[in-house]
C-alpha cells in the first residue's frame, strides 16, 4: 500500500485551504461590486423639525449628556448627498459630534424636481438657511448657534455669513471651501467660457442631472474608478467586515449624487467660476454685496493637501479674506472625502473640530429671578 507522507499530507491541506480562501474572497469581492447600493448610511437617529419643499432640517437625536449650549448646523454640498458626514455606524462625524455632547442639526437640500429649477444662491442663502438658523436659536439654551459648513456648504455658509454679520453666530467652521475659482482645476476648464454654453445645458435641462454631476466628479481622477489598487486592497481585506461595511457606504455616496438646480448652477459658472466675484469683492446676491471681510464671528477652515476637488489654491485665501480676529487655518494630509469621513478622520478632522467649538461657545443664558 501507497501511504502518503504526513508532510505531503499537510503541505496539500494548506494548498487546499488557501485555494478556499482565495476563492471565498473572489466570490465576495465580485459581489460587494455589484451590491453597494445596500449599504446602510446615515443610520444616527435624527428628526424632522422643520420642511420648506425638498429642504429639511433635521436635529439628531442626543447620544451623550450635552456639554456645549451652543447647537451646531451641518450646512452640505448641494450636488452629493449629505450622509457622507454621517457615514455608517462607527465612522460618522455628525456621531462623533453627538457623543462629545454637541447638539447637531443638518440642513438635508433634498432632490430638486423640475419645480426647484428656478433655485437661487438667493433661495440658499438669504431663505433657506436664516430660517432654519432662527428655528434653532430659538431652542438654542443661549440663543445662538454655530456653523459647520463642507465643500459647496462651506461657500453657503461664507455667503450666509458675510449677508447676516449680526445673526446669532457664535462660530463658524468651513471644510474644503473655493473661493478663488480660477483654481479649481478642472472644473475651471470644463466651464471655460468659450467651449461651454452653460445658458444652451440650463435651458435644454432645467436642472443639471446627477448623472453629469457624477460622471464630472469621477473625470476628475479617471484612473482611481478603474485602478486595480482599489480592487486589491477590497480583495486582500474583504473578510474584514469593518472595511467591507466602510467600502460600501463609501462606494454608494460616490456614485449617489443629485441634480443641480439650473439657475444656481447658471449663477455659479458665471458669476464664480468665469467671473470669479467673490474673490474680487464684485458678489452681489439679492441686491446685497457680499464682503467676506464682513464675518467678525470665530473662524477656522480645515483644506486637504492632496484635494482633487477643491485644490488648495482655490481654498486658501479664505482665511485671509474674513475679517475675524479670532481666524485659523488648518491643513491636514488626505483629499476631498478622506479628511472628513476616512479612516484618520476621527483621529484628525472630527476631533479638533469639536474641541475648537465647544471652547467658543457662549455661555447659557441664566433666568433674573425677582
Amino acid at each position: 500500500m501507497v501511504t502518503t507522507p504526513p508532510l505531503a499530507t499537510d503541505y496539500l491541506q494548506r494548498l487546499q485551504d488557501e485555494f478556499q480562501q482565495m476563492f471565498l474572497r473572489t466570490q465576495k469581492a465580485m459581489e460587494l461590486t455589484v451590491t453597494a447600493d445596500d449599504a446602510k448610511v446615515g443610520q444616527t437617529p435624527k428628526d424632522v423639525v422643520w420642511e420648506r419643499g425638498r429642504v429639511r432640517l433635521y436635529r439628531y437625536r442626543p447620544l451623550a449628556e450635552r456639554t456645549s449650549p451652543t447647537p451646531v448646523l451641518v450646512v452640505p454640498s448641494l450636488v452629493s448627498k449629505p450622509y457622507i458626514l454621517d457615514l455608517y455606524t462607527g465612522g460618522s462625524f455628525i456621531e462623533f459630534l453627538l457623543r462629545q455632547g454637541l447638539d447637531v442639526y443638518m440642513i438635508d437640500w433634498g432632490i430638486p424636481t423640475e419645480a426647484d429649477r428656478h433655485l437661487t444662491l438667493e433661495h440658499y442663502v438669504q431663505k433657506f438657511m436664516p430660517t432654519a438658523i432662527r428655528r434653532m436659536a430659538n431652542e438654542s439654551p443661549n440663543g445662538r448657534v454655530s456653523l459647520l459648513g463642507y465643500c459647496m456648504g462651506g461657500l453657503l455658509t461664507v455667503l450666509y455669513a458675510a449677508l447676516h454679520p449680526r445673526a446669532p453666530i457664535d462660530a463658524i467652521a468651513c471644510l474644503t471651501t473655493p473661493v478663488d475659482f480660477r483654481h479649481m482645476g478642472l472644473f475651471s476648464v470644463w466651464t471655460d467660457r468659450r467651449y461651454f454654453d452653460v445658458d444652451a445645458l440650463v435651458d435644454r435641462t432645467g436642472n443639471v442631472p446627477a448623472e453629469f454631476i457624477r460622471r464630472s466628479f469621477s473625470l476628475l481622477k479617471p484612473a482611481s474608478e478603474f485602478s486595480p489598487v482599489r480592487y486589491i486592497s477590497l480583495w486582500q481585506n474583504v473578510l474584514n467586515d469593518r472595511y467591507v461595511e466602510q467600502y460600501r457606504a463609501f462606494n454608494k455616496w460616490t456614485n449617489d449624487h443629485v441634480p443641480f438646480p439650473g439657475e444656481c448652477f447658471r449663477q455659479t459658472v458665471k458669476e464664480l467660476n468665469w467671473e470669479n466675484k467673490l474673490i474680487k469683492d464684485e458678489l452681489v446676491l439679492g441686491g446685497k454685496p457680499v464682503r467676506l471681510g464682513a464675518i467678525k464671528r470665530p473662524f477656522v477652515h480645515v483644506i486637504a493637501r492632496r484635494d482633487h476637488i477643491v485644490p488648495m489654491d482655490s481654498a486658501t485665501p479664505l482665511v485671509e479674506m474674513v475679517g475675524s480676529a479670532d481666524k485659523e487655518q488648518i491643513v491636514l494630509e488626505g483629499g476631498h472625502v478622506g479628511i472628513v469621513a476616512g479612516r484618520t478622520a476621527a483621529k484628525e478632522l472630527w476631533p479638533r473640530v469639536a474641541d475648537w467649538l465647544m471652547e467658543r461657545a457662549t455661555p447659557a443664558r441664566t433666568e433674573v429671578r425677582a
